[in-house]
């Protein structure tokens, strides 16, 4: 199976390595911004094909799958080329900015019968997956409440410091807090489509809206479960914790870096299970001994898992279900800006 990488920043040259390292690929073209990233492409990868323009990788007849890492504006468009193009589309997180957009690569998958995949990588992670096994088995009983806590230090500036610019980022929410609304989504699916969100956020001096240095969310269930999220990059290291309560057991995972890629990181992951034989404050859960987890080691099992699921033509994670994910970010930022609680409506994407 023959990749095309656009984009070749910090997180970019994780997929291009994770693309090299999985037998059965092969990383045939790459895009980059600039000279000095090209060069650099060239260096690293020099069997593959580089250009400056995203254009002509799209256009490639020999590639079988587009790989799009990008600045969060330029996915919509460069998605929907790559589609009407007549390729299969793997797309970083977010899917879109917009609504709107993330229903133009919907129509543009449909029309072009490709397959969209979006990276919501953290679902691979033996932490924030295993989790999701364990509610699926019924080890814990119905979930009722998602908590979800980063603590984090400020976000790299990005090429051209686009992660802090607002036209090119969307908004702090959509850059990261994404993954947590798909914590929240996929853990309590169970009950349906959230049906309202109250967030909350605040800025140190000289941000643009939309730029919250420290953010909460409560996401509000049918069947009186929610969730709760609560995101600041105004602290130091990478601290991330996720617990989730049922109706008969409970589950808590922390991870702890002194980066969000680091490789050598502190982690846990403990779970009350249904039945459990509980003694107060000798016996309360089982700690389980888990394999590494990070987004750089999610982040290659997301290839290799992604390139199984297009040989068989399905997404690893659907365009229909990253749509919902980015309308629960704009919705925050609309809660926040207008002070009250947001009706959500999640339904299909339309059909034309």
């Amino acid at each position: 199976m023959r990749f095309g990488l656009i984009g070749y920043g910090a997180w970019g040259r994780h997929h291009a390595r994770a693309i090299t390292e999985t037998s059965g690929l092969e990383l045939t073209a790459i895009a980059c911004r600039n000279a000095a990233t090209a060069a650099d492409a060239q260096r690293d990868f020099p069997r593959a094909r580089v250009s400056m323009e995203w254009k002509d990788v799209v256009a490639d007849p020999a590639l079988d799958v587009i790989d799009i890492v990008l600045p969060n504006f330029l996915h919509a468009e460069v998605g929907c080329a790559a589609l009407q193009a007549g390729k299969d589309v793997l797309l970083e997180k977010p899917m879109a900015t917009t609504r709107d957009d993330c229903d133009r690569l919907i129509r543009a998958a449909r029309t072009s019968g490709r397959v969209l995949s979006i990276a919501h990588e953290f679902r691979l992670s033996t932490q924030w997956g295993r989790a999701k096994r364990l509610i699926d088995e019924d080890a814990i009983g119905t979930p009722l409440f998602v908590n979800v806590n980063l603590f984090r230090n400020f976000y790299r500036t990005g090429a051209e410091s686009w992660r802090y610019d607002r036209a090119r980022v969307g908004s702090w929410i959509l850059e990261e807090t994404v993954h947590f609304f798909d914590f929240a989504l996929w853990y309590l699916e169970s009950h349906g489509d959230p049906l309202g969100i109250r967030a909350f956020g605040n800025r140190r001096p000289g941000r643009d809206e939309g730029m919250y240095d420290n953010f909460s969310a409560l996401l509000r269930f049918p069947n009186n479960a929610y969730a709760a999220i609560t995101q600041s990059i105004a602290g130091f290291e990478h601290h991330l914790i996720v617990e989730i309560t049922g109706t008969e057991g409970a589950i808590r995972a922390a991870w702890s870096g002194a980066m969000d890629r680091d490789d050598r990181p502190r982690y846990d992951f403990r779970v009350q299970r249904k039945g459990f034989p509980f003694e107060r404050g000798v016996r309360e859960c089982e700690r389980e001994d888990i394999a590494i987890s990070g987004e750089v080691y999610e982040l290659r099992e997301q290839i290799r898992l992604t390139a199984h699921a297009l040989r068989e033509r399905r997404a690893l994670v659907t365009a229909e279900e990253a749509r919902k994910r980015v309308i629960c970010c704009v919705e925050a930022e609309r809660s926040i800006r207008e002070g009250r609680e947001i009706s959500l409506a999640l339904g299909a994407a339309p059909a034309s």
